[in-house]
């Protein structure tokens, strides 16, 4: 007897994209083995793969240009398969002084890895509600410049009032009072990857391309693995990558870590005709990878608990998995990280202060470690500061840094954007005529 596997679902289990799907970009693109579809424009055209791999910054582009600083927020977050009631108080978490220009924020489990979520259809029930607090929240912050924003369109092609948790009136959407537009968001089983930005910068954002890679059950589903956007901001590359990484406290378990890492470092690939456009992570001019990537510390529980009751970092780090297989070379070789003054991220009592372990069998205790990582790879970045959130809603706390970023900016960028801006004060104004005058 035959059995028959929904099409949705086998896609799933092994990674296999849609050649139709949308997200907030300037343009879309969807690889496969030997051919790509770009969409641009609403038009949909068949392209060849370029095979080099070619720096978006290359000499042509790099005539008459200035150096420009923008403020990134990043974060990381397991919330530990719960999804976020509409209380749920972000403020503390992303409010930052001063505001950001580019706020990235990923997240582990926003679903609980059953079996339900990991081998069948996708829920994003719980993605479309952190977008709408994620959005409130960060068009309530303060000192931020109200800027005029026309069109939104979410990753699933969804308008605003879809993640929204409030009522709007469709005039008040038409009107726009985002500060902060959406750039791109991805979720693949419980990673969720999303990137904002000042409405006022959205228009010098180009090449917006996501591509994922599932490192779970036979190594191919995607209740671990990663989900990586790229983008160019002016005339540089970015790329943020956030993964959550294979699981476990047992020795040996970190050399499965490292092989995550590196197949995914091999298999993200941006499929493009554009020659300029980087197709791998490295190949961007700022790399910034955030996660859960579950290293561990290689001590007893007691003896990590005295460590921390004493604040005594130093030799907690000595014992940390990701430090000690990035000295012998095994891991994010040439990669960055900053100064880890904070406690230990994982794992956590839900609802306390306290550190599982204490109140559970010897064998199911997790020794506390820093679970929650941010990263960066590339010159031009250059870190604020790196430190956690305390939030209880999960069994993780969540961990963010401030970076600033180097960003080259052509004069014709420049040209560009007054000539938009021009148009867009047209189109409002014909929106609101009583605005005139």
């Amino acid at each position: 007897m035959k059995i028959l596997w929904p099409k949705t679902l086998v896609k799933k289990w092994f990674n296999i994209k849609e050649k139709v799907e949308e997200f907030d970009a300037d343009s879309v693109f969807y690889g496969g083995s030997d051919e790509y579809w770009s969409y641009n424009n609403s038009t949909i055209k068949k392209c060849k793969t370029e095979t080099s791999s070619i720096r978006s910054n290359s000499d042509h582009f790099r005539q008459e240009t200035d150096v420009l600083n923008y403020r990134i927020f990043v974060a990381t977050w397991n919330v530990a398969g719960n999804s976020p009631p509409s209380h749920l108080d972000l403020e503390e978490w992303l409010h930052n002084s001063p505001p950001a220009d580019i706020y990235v924020l990923g997240f582990q489990e926003i679903v609980p890895l059953n079996a339900g979520n990991v081998l069948g259809n996708e829920d994003n029930g719980p993605a479309r509600k952190w977008l709408a607090l994620i959005r409130r929240t960060l068009n309530n912050l303060p000192d931020s410049k109200i800027v005029l924003d026309a069109k939104y369109e979410g990753s699933t092609g969804q308008k605003d009032s879809d993640f929204l948790d409030i009522p709007l009136e469709k005039s008040e959407i038409r009107r726009g009072q985002s500060r902060y537009s959406l750039v791109a968001s991805k979720q693949m089983v419980g990673i969720f990857l999303t990137v904002w930005i000042k409405s006022d910068l959205r228009d010098n954002v180009q090449n917006t391309r996501i591509s994922c890679v599932g490192r779970g059950l036979m190594g191919y589903l995607g209740n671990k693995g990663s989900i990586s956007i790229s983008m160019s901001l002016h005339q540089t590359s970015f790329c943020f990558v956030c993964s959550h990484l294979t699981s476990g406290q047992k020795e040996g378990d970190e050399l499965r870590r490292n092989s995550d890492v590196m197949e995914i470092l091999r298999k993200t690939r941006f499929y493009q005709c554009d020659m300029y456009s980087p197709q791998t992570i490295l190949s961007h001019d700022r790399v910034i990878w955030l996660g859960d990537l579950n290293y561990r510390v290689s001590l007893s529980y007691p003896f990590a608990k005295a460590l921390i009751e004493l604040k005594n970092w130093k030799v907690l780090l000595e014992n940390d998995q990701l430090r000690i297989e990035q000295r012998r070379g095994r891991v994010f070789e040439g990669w960055k990280e900053g100064n880890i003054c904070f406690p230990p991220t994982y794992k956590y009592t839900k609802n306390s202060d306290i550190y599982a372990g204490s109140d559970v069998q010897k064998q199911k205790r997790r020794t506390p470690a820093w679970c929650d990582r941010i990263l960066w790879y590339g010159n031009g970045l250059h870190q604020l500061s790196y430190v956690r959130g305390e939030s209880r809603f999960s069994d993780h706390r969540p961990v963010y840094s401030v970076f600033l970023a180097e960003v080259e900016s052509s004069h014709r960028d420049r040209f560009r954007k007054s000539w938009s801006y021009s148009s867009a004060r047209v189109e409002v104004e014909e929106l609101l005529p009583h605005s005139r005058g």
